[in-house]
């Protein structure tokens, strides 16, 4: 046999033992045999670097140190799940969806697992990119360090598609975890806190050799990408088995809400007989055609729901009330408590909301409070152990002043929160514009995070976001932990942050009630910031989806001259203040004053394409036929309620060739 056919052939025979062990857990050889093969293969690869492979089994020990995770854009975003913690929440999603879809929808009831969420690309069955969620849209590109894991697939065997996503959780096994920890008391340092924490911490360790020494597993559960070979959630996880991924076996189908209950009420009960954190159940609709029909919110789709398991509760003192100052002047009441583990975490702090929550559950200073996490990430204090209460306790007086500039606060009517209107004066509302200015979703400035902004704040280098565009880099490097790179670097991102879109700057201006969603509707109807400026309350309210408070609160905006002067900055700076030439050339208002539906799989174009081509010539796209839907686009196995409800309601059925005549025009 040839070196490289010698090469090949150990390769092939460890990436199976290797699937045997970490992902069948059925081992076929003893761990002495495998560690022989795999020093034979190393020795081998070392003598005949020209047949170097990427992804052979010898880089599972790792060795590649990165200095810095590159920022990697997500393919298909990464959308977060809406939570239910009840069986009538559930129904009433089940209600949603069977207004908007046709035909009998069934669900897939899988395991929601506790770890670090991983998007895994494949190309001609080779793992070319490992990237974590980050913010839904980008994240961090950690593929050295998910190498070393080994229930993660190198290779892929069977008919897998030329080019996918899969996404899936990192997490870390209980008894791997306590072992870990184990070995960390022994040698005199601290335990970690939780599995999930150190299983996401060691996706950024810079050492891939050391992420290989921790017992990482990997569990994958949803896939994207184009043509898929299969037509159901279920399916696809069985697809996914096959191509040599581990997919957990627990996932059942269910046909009604009663049996995914019965499928959640066995695993409250069960899931502390598996090796991994769980913290609940995700219900998605199993039919991919109608998860495409009902597509998706701002933050996450409509097909898919998790239902949470009731959250560890724990009683413990709450020492003081403090009172924190948000960006947009906004008061937070924080229950500073006496520290208290809580499903894996100590816990300090916890948010008691506003006044009136306070008055509700009478807290006062000096109570015991029972603590659990909401849908077991944020703390909140959920009730007060009056029999612990001391007799002489005073009730609590929410403040009347801001903590940080003392401006009297402002409380409006028909809202929970006070305000601080001291928008130029009160330093936590200056550091938390600029901070929400630079964040990722927003001008994304490279080089540049939340305590530099604070930094440069309490210098007296900035005092508002476009301050930013003047800084020099002699001003920067005296400032604490600055070095030459650190300077060239954030000046280097705050100029090619002129480059961000019309719809991302404007969300960055942090325009009261103007989130992403809001600012892309704003800058696809108005396309330049003038017409916006200029807009009276009544044109912003005729703007699709945008109500009266958000009106309000833009027309408020741009009346303060202060903001006016800051925008005219920006603008002269060489920020993107209007929809790009190249952005505007292919819009049109040839669909304008229709609304549209989509429905059925189509030949020429995907029905994302179709949504964008309908917008992009000023036509809305709604999931729901109503009255005043002016034509449903009609494609293949459309439902026969839809065409019913389009009849009965008088809507115009297009096929679509028509529809794409009607823009060709």
């Amino acid at each position: 046999m040839n070196i490289d056919q010698k090469i090949i052939s150990l390769r092939e025979e460890l990436q199976e033992h290797n699937y045997n062990y970490y992902v069948l857990d059925q081992p076929e050889i003893s761990d002495y045999d495998f560690d022989m093969k795999l020093k034979e293969l190393q020795e081998l690869e070392a003598k005949h670097p020209e047949f170097y492979d990427a992804n052979s089994p010898t880089l599972r020990v790792g060795g590649a140190v990165t200095k810095n995770f590159e920022t990697v854009v997500h393919d298909y975003r990464m959308y977060s799940l809406s939570n239910s913690y009840s069986k009538e929440e559930l129904e009433d999603w089940e209600i949603r969806i069977k207004k908007l879809v046709d035909g009998e929808v069934n669900y897939t009831c899988e395991l929601k697992y506790d770890g670090a969420s991983i998007s895994l690309t494949y190309e001609n069955g080779e793992l070319v990119k490992a990237v974590t969620r980050g913010d839904g849209i980008q994240g961090d590109d950690v593929t050295s360090n998910v190498k070393t894991i080994r229930s993660v697939p190198l290779k892929l065997k069977g008919d897998f598609p030329q080019r996918f996503d899969i996404r899936g959780e990192i997490v870390l096994p209980y008894e791997g975890f306590a072992k870990m920890n184990a070995e960390r008391v022994e040698q005199g340092e601290e335990p970690y806190a939780n599995p999930r924490n150190t299983a996401s911490g060691s996706l950024k360790l810079q050492d891939s050799a050391e992420v290989a020494k921790r017992p990482l597993d990997c569990l994958l559960y949803s896939l994207a990408g184009e043509n898929l070979p299969f037509t159901t959630q279920f399916e696809g996880l069985q697809k996914a088995r096959e191509w040599g991924f581990k997919v957990p076996s627990e996932a059942e189908l269910a046909k009604t809400t009663d049996e995914v209950m019965a499928y959640v009420n066995y695993w409250d009960e069960h899931r502390h007989d598996l090796p991994y954190e769980t913290d609940g159940v995700v219900v998605k609709v199993n039919n991919l055609q109608q998860q495409e029909e009902l597509g998706f919110t701002a933050k996450s789709p409509r097909w898919a729901m998790a239902y949470k398991f009731k959250a560890e509760q724990v009683s413990t003192i709450l020492e003081k009330i403090t009172y924190q100052v948000g960006r947009t002047g906004a008061i937070t009441p924080v229950a500073n408590l006496k520290p208290v583990q809580l499903a894996g975490t100590v816990v300090k702090r916890a948010s008691l909301h506003n006044a009136d929550q306070i008055e509700k559950l009478d807290v006062r200073e000096g109570d015991t409070v029972f603590v659990e996490k909401g849908g077991e990430i944020i703390p909140k204090i959920i009730g007060v152990d009056f029999k612990q209460r001391d007799p002489n306790s005073e009730p609590t007086n929410y403040i009347e002043t801001c903590p940080e500039c003392d401006t009297e606060l402002v409380r409006n009517e028909g809202e929970a929160l006070h305000y601080c209107l001291n928008a130029t004066g009160c330093p936590p509302q200056i550091i938390g514009r600029i901070q929400h200015f630079i964040s990722r979703k927003a001008m994304d400035i490279e080089g540049l995070g939340g305590e530099t902004v604070a930094l440069l704040v309490n210098e007296k280098l900035i005092e508002n976001y476009a301050d930013l565009y003047e800084l020099k880099k002699e001003q920067i490097l005296p400032l604490e932990r600055m070095a030459e790179k650190s300077a060239e670097n954030l000046i280097n991102g705050i100029q090619q942050s002129k480059e961000i879109p019309f719809e991302r700057v404007l969300f960055a201006l942090g325009i009261r009630y103007v989130g992403e969603t809001v600012a892309k509707k704003l800058a696809k109807h108005y396309k330049t910031i003038e017409a916006i400026e200029n807009a009276s309350q009544e044109d912003l309210e005729n703007v699709d989806e945008i109500g009266e408070k958000i009106a309000e609160s833009v027309v408020d905006f741009f009346s303060i001259e202060k903001n006016r002067k800051l925008i005219e900055r920006l603008k002269n700076y060489g920020l993107q203040l209007q929809i790009s030439e190249e952005d505007l050339a292919g819009q049109t208002d040839k669909l304008s004053g229709n609304t549209f539906v989509i429905s059925g799989v189509f030949e020429q174009v995907s029905r994302k394409d179709l949504k964008k081509l309908i917008e992009d010539n000023g036509g809305k796209v709604t999931g729901s036929i109503s009255a005043k839907t002016t034509y449903l686009v009609a494609g293949e196995n459309m439902g026969p309620s839809k065409l019913a409800k389009a009849e009965k309601v008088g809507t115009t059925i297009i096929s679509e060739a028509e529809f794409l005549e009607m823009i060709l025009k």
